[in-house]
């Protein structure tokens, strides 16, 4: 597909899905990274390693993956009293939302990657916001990416298209999609290279990766992978 895609990529297993999805559709695929004082900070170390492995899984996406960004949103992290830009344990607020929701990181996210899109003459903007498998926050909705959509086309008088291919599936429907872009070797990659785990603890090597076990992320990530696997299992074979 023709235009280019700039995906908001943070080393993660949902944005590396999201990479292997754009290189599948596009022809020419940027990434970008926010440094926001977030505490599993060490997802941005990840980036390269997993580029580096997206590069090596087909020759047609080695050839589409260009340029990689990282943007300091320091601010970010000053304003947000957050479980992840502070040392703090992870609970639920009053409201309802888990003290992990960081307002406005979506919504700011996507507003940095159109203006660099627009600098980098680049059409479609993918992010790994999902609404089947989340802790409620309201910047992962479907309306509220599109509204945003339609507030980025007027305020910057561009054609902007906003993707969120993970918005209707589960976790265990991610590494699926995962297995179904790149085979086994990308799950392989996400499972050994990519960071979920909202503490930032690479040490813990699990069936699923590494991280804590035991911080929501990594319950989500892992219940995905067991009933993947499961799944995948008991496949009827052909």
């Amino acid at each position: 597909m023709s235009g280019g895609a700039l995906v908001l990529f943070s080393g993660g297993q949902d944005s590396t899905t999201c990479l292997a999805w754009a290189l599948e559709r596009f022809d020419r695929v940027e990434t970008l990274g926010f440094d926001y004082g977030q505490r599993h900070r060490v997802e941005l170390d990840c980036r390269e390693t997993l580029r580096t492995g997206i590069r090596a899984l087909k020759p047609e996406w080695a050839n589409r993956l260009g340029d990689d960004h990282t943007l300091a949103l320091d601010a970010l992290g000053r304003v947000s009293e957050t479980a992840l830009t502070r040392d703090t344990a992870i609970a639920f607020e009053a409201g309802g939302l888990p003290n992990t929701f960081v307002p406005g990181r979506n919504l700011l996210f996507l507003t940095f990657a159109a203006a660099l899109a627009y600098r980098r003459a680049l059409t479609h903007l993918v992010g790994g916001m999902c609404e089947t498998d989340y802790s409620g926050y309201p910047d992962c909705r479907d309306d509220t990416i599109k509204a945003l959509q339609v507030a980025l086309n007027l305020g910057m008088d561009r054609r902007f298209v906003l993707h969120t291919p993970l918005m209707w599936i589960d976790k265990a429907e991610t590494w699926a999609l995962a297995r179904d872009l790149g085979g086994p070797p990308l799950v392989d990659l996400i499972v050994e290279e990519s960071h979920t785990c909202y503490l930032g603890e690479r040490g813990a090597r699990h069936a699923w990766g590494h991280g804590c076990g035991q911080c929501p992320a990594c319950e989500l990530r892992a219940k995905g992978y067991a009933r993947f696997t499961a799944e995948a299992v008991a496949a009827p074979r052909t």
